[in-house]
């Protein structure tokens, strides 16, 4: 069965919106954690995200690579990069992380599908 991870992104998001509720102290904390350790700073956004994405594989985390690899895209990442950085994620993680670095592939063509939609929409 073939994930869906659009959707998948947006329950995960959901699931952060009552996070926030439940814990705003905490949610923020963590809020301003993601926002300093993945801003440009001598290491790009886009290279931040793409080391993100091969953890998020090599630890098996199937939430951590649809939220990477839709914020490595829209941080510039191109299909070749990501892939690359899965290639990474399977050397440190093996075989278990070929198996997820399958969905962070379908992830991408999900996420690059939706991308280009949004384009067809904005345009036309």
């Amino acid at each position: 069965m073939v994930k869906k991870f659009v959707h998948h992104r947006d329950e995960l998001n959901h699931g952060f919106q009552e996070l926030r509720q439940s814990l705003p102290e905490v949610m923020k904390g963590l809020a301003k954690l993601h926002r300093e350790a993945t801003a440009d700073g001598v290491i790009s956004a886009k290279t931040k995200e793409l080391i993100a994405l091969a953890i998020g594989v090599a630890t098996q985390c199937t939430g951590c690579i649809t939220l990477h690899v839709s914020d490595a895209l829209k941080a510039g990442a191109s299909k070749e990069e990501i892939s690359e950085a899965v290639g990474v994620a399977i050397l440190m993680g093996g075989g278990p992380a070929a198996i997820y670095g399958i969905d962070a592939l379908e992830a991408l063509e999900q996420f690059r599908s939706e991308q280009a939609q949004a384009d067809v929409d904005n345009n036309g």
